[in-house]
């Protein structure tokens, strides 16, 4: 074989061409534009994404992956930690790579913002990493036997105060209300712990030993991402049934009612400020500055940082968070109290009322699967716009209950009116029509809760269900104010991009001055007016409420 300064001819041009393929990637790379963009991962139910926005809110790059969903038993809902983690990495190097594909530098991402599936419930050991069984899903029902037993506890032993004092019964449940702002209920983080514990002998083992961590899915992420760092902002905190949502702090009342010990809680945080940087992945070193749980997140990708602002986010569930300002306010009208975000170390929280719409977009995934009226999702506007009206029909998508204002778990799914005229476009409108009634009883709630002299005249929304605009208007006419949808919906990616940005100083974002945010995605918005009268209005609001009545405590004498 002939030879080249001592190496053979193939082997030489070999390395010619690979030399030719390094230089020409490195000129590709050094080629490669560099701009300012803030990240945001979105970790949610059944998917993360990870989105690179500029300072307008256009999306420069973003990669999805959904991740598998266990359902062993009959209302239950778990997650592998382990395949969330997977599915973070994964997304990050996939939008990284369509970044550089587009011409910018990774470099561009000056910071990261996380934003979580709430109240779903993670437990890892702090010397392994691993976590110890699987996640249980804020959705998750199985732990009702747990909420009837802490029930029974208040009622039996009571819950004891710092003073010595204790309550019993009702006025107990008030102040676990009054600490949280939540109620004891299948829904939040310190019930579902305290199940895995009971069930999964290795979290329980763990505990005894002093090596469980608990946490919802940002604590998990950030472990993972950060280093070993176990932290959490109030936001996520505020749904654990653990946090005092006026001193922000963990609450030893709470604690020891629940038996648990603060060794295992994630160090509390703002939701806007650098907790490290990441450790690995394609955006090693690029500092993470934002954190908030989904549905804090989208208020704060409304722009809703006024007092008396709203939004509701349409997925799966239905969740409207109204903005209440620097104070807590106690509902009395079936809301839940919450801290909306924290937008710096020594600033002041922000707080907002909740209320969570349990079926939304999953009753028109029902009227696809179950019932095959449907092919897809998206037809459920096609075929509502084919009748004028519902003909009569009001459908209660109780399907797992009811959730705010109404807080009855024994209700049960009542679709009522039924004629030999109703056609499967009244019930297609009347599944709509659904959605805008219970999102009125929770916005009128809200109201009355703030006790604001005027009620809002808009409302904010985003989510899958708000593409229609059939849904939207159905919306607009139901509830008698301005629906607002913007051109981009990702509001809840957003939202955790805005406290990052603000925390790093970026695009001089601050989130204490609402209009520095005023180009953050301003374009194509669409506004929907109400196109029917008072009368019409207030009958079909009345009927509604009747059908409420009749769906209530259909499971009554149901075992639990």
């Amino acid at each position: 074989m002939r030879k080249y300064f001592g190496l053979p001819l193939r082997l030489t041009s070999r390395l010619s061409s690979f030399t030719l393929f390094t230089s020409r990637t490195m000129s590709s790379k050094t080629s490669l534009k560099k701009g300012e963009f803030i990240g945001a991962l979105d970790c949610g139910t059944t998917s993360t994404r990870f989105i690179i926005f500029d300072e307008y809110a256009s999306i420069i790059a973003q990669h999805q992956l959904e991740f598998p969903q266990y359902y062993p038993h009959p209302g239950w809902h778990e997650h592998n930690p382990e395949e969330i983690i997977e599915s973070v990495r994964a997304c990050i190097s996939g939008a990284v790579q369509n970044l550089e594909s587009v011409g910018w530098d990774k470099e561009s991402v000056k910071a990261i913002g996380i934003t979580n599936q709430r109240e779903t419930t993670v437990a890892w050991d702090r010397n392994t990493g691993k976590s110890l069984c699987p996640a249980i899903v804020w959705d998750d029902g199985r732990t009702k036997g747990t909420v009837a037993h802490y029930l029974s506890k208040l009622g039996s032993e009571g819950i004891r105060l710092p003073d010595g004092e204790v309550k019993k019964g009702k006025e107990g449940h008030n102040l676990i209300k009054s600490i949280s702002g939540l109620p004891i209920s299948t829904y939040f983080s310190a019930i579902k712990l305290r199940w895995m514990m009971h069930h999964h002998p290795p979290v329980q083992e763990a505990y005894d030993n002093d090596t469980l961590l608990f946490g919802t899915v940002d604590s998990w992420i950030c472990y993972h991402l950060l280093g070993s760092v176990h932290l959490t902002d109030p936001s996520n905190a505020s749904r654990t049934l653990l946090l005092d949502l006026e001193k922000l702090e963990w609450s030893k009342t709470l604690l020891d009612f629940f038996d648990l010990k603060s060794s295992i809680l994630p160090k509390l945080l703002s939701s806007s400020e650098v907790y490290g940087e990441m450790k690995d992945t394609e955006l090693k070193g690029v500092k993470v500055a934002g954190i908030a749980g989904d549905q804090q997140a989208a208020l704060v990708g409304n722009k809703c940082l006024t007092t008396g602002e709203a939004k509701c986010t349409y997925g799966t569930g239905a969740f409207l968070l109204f903005c209440t300002g620097n104070k807590v306010v106690r509902s009395t009208h079936g809301l839940l109290s919450t801290v909306a975000y924290r937008p710096g170390p020594n600033l002041p929280p922000v707080y907002a009322l909740e209320g969570s719409i349990a079926v939304a977009g999953s009753a028109i995934k029902w009227l696809r699967d179950q019932m095959k009226m449907i092919e897809s999702t998206s037809q459920i506007n096609d075929l509502a716009a084919s009748v004028e009206d519902t003909g009569g029909v009001y459908f209660v998508t109780a399907f797992s209950g009811l959730l705010a204002p109404y807080w009855d778990p024994t209700a049960a799914g009542l679709l009522i009116g039924l004629s030999s005229y109703t056609t499967p476009g009244h019930i297609a409108r009347a599944t709509l029509e659904a959605n805008a009634f219970q999102t009125r009883a929770i916005l009128e709630s809200m109201h009355k809760d703030a006790k604001h002299e005027t009620k809002a005249n808009e409302l904010k929304v985003d989510g899958g269900m708000t593409n229609g605009d059939v849904a939207m208007q159905i919306l607009a006419d139901n509830i008698g104010v301005d629906i607002l949808r913007p051109e981009m919906r990702e509001s809840t990616a957003l939202g955790s991009a805005l406290l990052a940005g603000s925390a790093v100083g970026l695009y001089g974002w601050d989130l204490s001055k609402p209009n520095t945010f005023a180009r953050v995605n301003a374009a194509g918005n669409s506004t929907f007016k109400s196109s029917i009268n008072d009368d019409t209005r207030g009958e079909r609001w009345r009927m509604w409420q009747r059908a409420i009545e009749r769906a209530k405590g259909w499971d009554e004498d149901e075992a639990e």
